[in-house]
């Protein structure tokens, strides 16, 4: 049986095989370290942001994953290095002939899972921020006013807070605040004729006014915020409807917030994919100079050109053996035929 991608290695071609994949071993813990690092910040962001994400939104998934694969890399490149370097002295590679095999196997199926998981997720995240923020912000922005109510007493301070930080108002717009009641109803006057005919000409009771919390002011306006009656363009006549972004934050939370996280997520999309290239060169190099070595014994500096190989056989050759193997353990013993009896013996004629 051929082996598969077969790969001839002579002394000093083993030498620097080893060499090179103890510098990508170490480069792999460097790439896998900073990968676990984004995936962390892109954890504690989300983290921060939940509020404004929907409950089913499963964003998580993929900086616990990439958490997961990036550890994976991480003692892959340690184990690696640590392997490449005894295998260039012949005293200390024997201890490592045990550990190489299950590295193999659990860089490969582990690691390389872990990371085509975390991609796969990376590349389907901002789909799912965009569904998760429009759903977020809407609940965030109708549970402004309920400052008294149990479960949503910091949802004013929260939406505040994001708005001051992000640069941002409303879920895509300052005028976002003009479909919703966002003052509480315990701060209007039930006598104030303009409260009651604003009420009664909502369908739903709402008090809705063309107004803006005080987050959305820009601080770095010339003049001072103008927060209410901003669809009136007799109200205020040195404001200018069409430049918003001069007295009030012109972009809405739910763009910022998409870039924001898209800006994250691509950056822990292109580590992932340079760790995995890398997990990738350290297992196939790993691989090649385990075969070499054991075709000399575990001896680095036998003077034999030893053979490399990915697979001892074909993967034809492999599944056949794998069935024949099968198939002889399923066949059932042949019975054992009874013992035959033995014809009797006649008697010796007498003398």
């Amino acid at each position: 049986m051929a082996p598969v991608l077969p790969l001839v290695l002579p002394l000093q071609p083993r030498i620097r095989l080893a060499q090179c994949l103890w510098l990508l071993s170490w480069l792999l813990v460097v790439v896998g370290g900073l990968t676990l690092l984004c995936s962390g910040h892109l954890l504690v962001q989300l983290w921060h942001l939940g509020t404004f994400l929907a409950p089913s939104c499963p964003v998580a998934a993929l900086p616990q994953v990439a958490l997961a694969a990036s550890a994976v890399a991480l003692g892959t490149g340690l184990v690696g290095s640590g392997a490449s370097r005894a295998s260039l002295d012949a005293a200390q590679y024997p201890p490592w002939r045990g550990v190489l095999g299950p590295l193999l196997v659990a860089g490969t199926a582990g690691g390389g899972g872990l990371l085509v998981l975390a991609l796969g997720l990376a590349l389907a995240l901002p789909g799912t921020l965009d569904t998760g923020l429009e759903e977020g912000l809407g609940t965030a922005l109708a549970n402004y006013k309920d400052t008294e109510v149990p479960g949503r007493c910091q949802a004013k301070r929260l939406l505040d807070e994001l708005q001051l930080r992000h640069h941002c108002c409303g879920r895509h717009g300052y005028k976002d605040w003009f479909g919703i009641q966002w003052v509480s109803n315990r701060y209007l006057d039930p006598n104030d004729q303009d409260v009651v005919d604003r009420i009664q000409s909502n369908v739903e009771g709402l008090y809705l006014i063309d107004g803006v919390p005080f987050s959305c002011c820009n601080p770095h306006s010339p003049r001072p915020c103008l927060q209410s009656q901003l669809s009136d363009p007799h109200a205020h006549p040195l404001f200018d409807p069409r430049q918003p972004n001069l007295n009030l934050w012109a972009q809405g939370c739910h763009e910022v917030l998409l870039g924001h996280l898209q800006g994250l997520a691509s950056t822990l999309g292109n580590m992932l994919t340079v760790t995995f290239l890398l997990q990738t060169l350290v297992l196939l190099g790993l691989r090649y100079l385990q075969t070499a070595l054991e075709g000399l014994g575990g001896v680095i500096d036998g003077e034999g050109e030893a053979q490399g190989y990915l697979f001892s056989a074909g993967l034809k050759d492999m599944l056949k053996t794998v069935w024949l193997q099968g198939g002889v353990a399923r066949r059932p013993a042949p019975e054992e035929a009874p013992p035959e009896e033995e014809p009797p013996k006649e008697g010796l004629p007498e003398a």
